[in-house]
């Protein structure tokens, strides 16, 4: 992507921004365009409402121009999301190269166009012999303002949708965490990789359990990255990384298996967020730890029933094997305050069914036990379209997760399964100040009017900008 300031080559296609009502002519139209222009719009009845389209070719210097003029509504109407689902539904279509021009200042919005075409030009194809063609688009007489910054954004999330886009004999504990250390060579951050034997060391069985079935043993992948030594002050991120969740000895249905391979979702997004992070040069010190691994099925599975000892000391009944993302987190969570030692925890996680019914697939529920974090962390994802919606972290659940045989059991009741995940999870926390985003809905597929089928890449941006500004 890049500006121009005048026309030296042809493109496929020209697009004009507009508003309702109002006439927005270009630098390099020339007068009789300008009159084709007006001559169709008045036969068409075009009038710039939202997403209204009106098309015309002409010849220029023997060669036929394609010009599109994309309507965006009323100018007092215009918000980012609005002006985010009309971009995204026109070019999702188009291939080739084109010139976007508008002279209307409340369109400018270069960061969030290059946001969209990153998002539709990002493809999942490396196991197809036809590539998909990309969109390549330039601006004309645009200011732009931390373009480099998106593009990097753009980056950062096409890492993270290719994780979770990769199939799970492909992408395990074992390979994600090397891809982990290539990627920080990379963008610039440091990586450690624990094995399954110190995995063990540590204390963190609640992790080790759910793993040790799988012919690939769990990994615990930090990552570091210290942009202001000056500052003790460390933001902390744990991503849940199940590469493959079949639901151990309670087991899944088959329809429901299809799709497992997004699991590990909240690691990737931990991963993608430390990209941008370490790229972008933040002056911040962030820490990330991923607990990855594959909750498969042998004689060595662990039980509903078991009782685990956790890094933190608690003991833990199991209730339901196919819960076991919150035991991954658990001893995650306890690792990072204790041997990180950092000031702020958010986790991420593809964690419960309940959230997608109570929230849908455009929604991702956030609990939080501070209130300031919660209104940055919803200030920072509205900045890209990521919608967030805080749940309640009411104390009768935390309640509900007593054991008769353990210091708590991991499942509370049926109602509220979202709420009592993350009352479980708070526990190890440790009092440090935590935040949940339950990403179960808007990881994959996510409904929203502008991301494509597959990995959405949420969230990435939203952590980045969070990270960023606190």
């Amino acid at each position: 992507m890049k500006v121009v300031d005048k026309l030296e080559k042809f493109y496929d296609r020209n697009l004009i921004l507009v508003v309702e009502g109002e006439t927005n002519y270009c630098e390099y139209m020339s007068e009789s365009e300008k009159e084709l222009v007006e001559r169709l719009k008045e036969r068409n009845n075009f009038t710039g409402k939202k997403g209204e389209v009106l098309s015309l070719n002409f010849i220029q210097n023997d060669r036929l121009i394609s010009m599109d003029i994309l309507g965006f509504g009323k100018k007092e109407e215009i918000s980012d999301n609005l002006f985010r689902e009309v971009i995204f539904k026109y070019l999702s279509d188009k291939k080739g190269s084109i010139l976007i021009s508008t002279n209307t200042k409340e369109l400018v919005k270069v960061e969030i166009l290059c946001e969209i075409v990153g998002n539709i030009n990002y493809s999942f194809d490396e196991f197809k012999e036809k590539k998909s063609e990309k969109l390549d688009v330039e601006f004309f007489n645009i200011e732009l303002t931390n373009l480099e910054e998106s593009l990097i954004l753009n980056e950062a999330t096409d890492v993270i949708r290719n994780l979770v886009d990769l199939p799970a004999n492909i992408i395990n504990p074992i390979t994600l965490a090397e891809r982990t250390v290539e990627l920080g060579k990379e963008f610039g951050f440091e990586v450690e990789v624990l094995d399954d034997n110190k995995i063990q060391e540590l204390g963190m069985n609640l992790l080790y359990s759910v793993g040790k079935a799988s012919v690939t043993k769990p990994r615990l992948i930090v990552m570091r990255y210290f942009g202001d030594r000056d500052s003790k002050d460390i933001m902390g991120l744990v991503g849940k990384g199940l590469t493959y969740d079949t639901g151990g000895l309670c087991i899944k249905p088959a329809d429901s298996m299809m799709n497992m391979k997004d699991d590990m979702t909240g690691g990737a997004t931990v991963i993608g967020a430390m990209c941008a992070i370490a790229k972008n040069r933040l002056k911040k010190n962030v820490v990330a730890v991923v607990p990855a691994c594959e909750n498969a099925i042998n004689g060595n599975s662990y039980r509903p029933g078991d009782i685990i000892k956790s890094m933190n000391g608690k003991y833990v009944e199991i209730i339901n094997t196919d819960a076991e993302g919150r035991l991954a987190l658990a001893d995650a969570i306890t690792y990072i305050v204790r041997n990180e030692k950092v000031s702020e925890i958010i986790d991420v996680a593809t964690l419960t069914g309940a959230m997608m019914v109570a929230l849908g697939t455009f929604t991702t529920g956030v609990f939080s036990n501070r209130d300031e974090v919660y209104s940055l962390l919803e200030k920072s994802c509205s900045k890209y379209g990521e919608r967030i919606w805080r749940m309640p972290l009411d104390e009768e659940f935390a309640e509900d997760l007593k054991s008769d045989v353990a210091d708590l059991k991991h499942m509370g009741a049926r109602w509220g399964g979202a709420i009592s995940a993350a009352k479980f999870l708070e526990i190890f926390a440790e009092g440090t100040p935590w935040t949940h985003m339950d990403i179960a809905g808007t990881a994959y597929n996510n409904s929203s009017k502008w991301y494509k089928k597959g990995a959405s890449g949420v969230h990435v941006r939203g952590l980045y900008e969070y990270c960023k500004n606190r």
